[in-house]
């Protein structure tokens, strides 16, 4: 390995540093406690050394939720070009949602509990291309004639209420629940049941 590709590695590597450190503790203290000089101090760097990487906390924190919804973006695009019935494609898409949430919880609460810190022109991108996946999936389901519904915007949005809530009544743990795969389950049939054309 060259000299450019090992100091290339090792930027990267410190990046991630950073994001990791700071991804810790903004769920720990909350966005608006977090200072530069915290993060700094949890990787054993100088402050000036984060400046390298980011301009500011704010950048920090798009960068946790761009790379979240990225990631989340990319099974849910796997889904929705399988060529499997559109209700089913559906159901197969808030699950894996509801499941991606749980499997990352402190990415899950620092970009949906913190994200609001961010100016509105700096929200994710990602984040409204995870939505517009949920909106075509419902849109090929009303096309199907599976729906009972045939506004799009109002049946994507509820069903984002109802997986978000569950995902984060899970995340959080703020309920003693049933066993989990049963919740989930339940949750995403009636919210399919609630919608689908009989």
């Amino acid at each position: 390995m060259g000299v450019q590709e090992r100091r290339a590695r090792e930027k990267q590597n410190i990046r991630e540093e950073i994001l990791d450190a700071a991804r810790t503790l903004f769920v720990k203290e909350g966005y608006e406690h977090v200072s530069i000089r915290k993060i700094a101090e949890k990787i054993e760097y100088a402050p000036g050394t984060i400046y390298l990487y980011f301009r500011d906390k704010a950048e920090i924190l798009d960068r946790i939720c761009e790379e979240t919804f990225s990631k989340l973006e990319q099974r849910l695009r796997a889904i929705a070009t399988d060529p499997s019935e559109p209700l089913d494609g559906l159901r197969r898409g808030l699950l894996t949602y509801v499941q991606f949430g749980v499997a990352h919880p402190n990415h899950y609460i620092v970009t949906f509990g913190q994200a609001k810190q961010l100016p509105q022109d700096q929200h994710p991108q990602a984040g409204e291309r995870c939505f517009n996946i949920l909106r075509a999936a419902v849109r090929r389901c009303i096309d199907a004639g599976q729906l009972n519904c045939e506004d799009p915007e109002e049946v994507s949005q509820a069903l984002w209420a109802g997986i978000h809530g569950i995902t984060t009544l899970l995340v959080t743990g703020s309920f003693p629940f049933i066993e989990q795969t049963r919740l989930i389950e339940r949750v995403i049939f009636i919210l399919i049941e609630g919608v689908r054309k009989r």
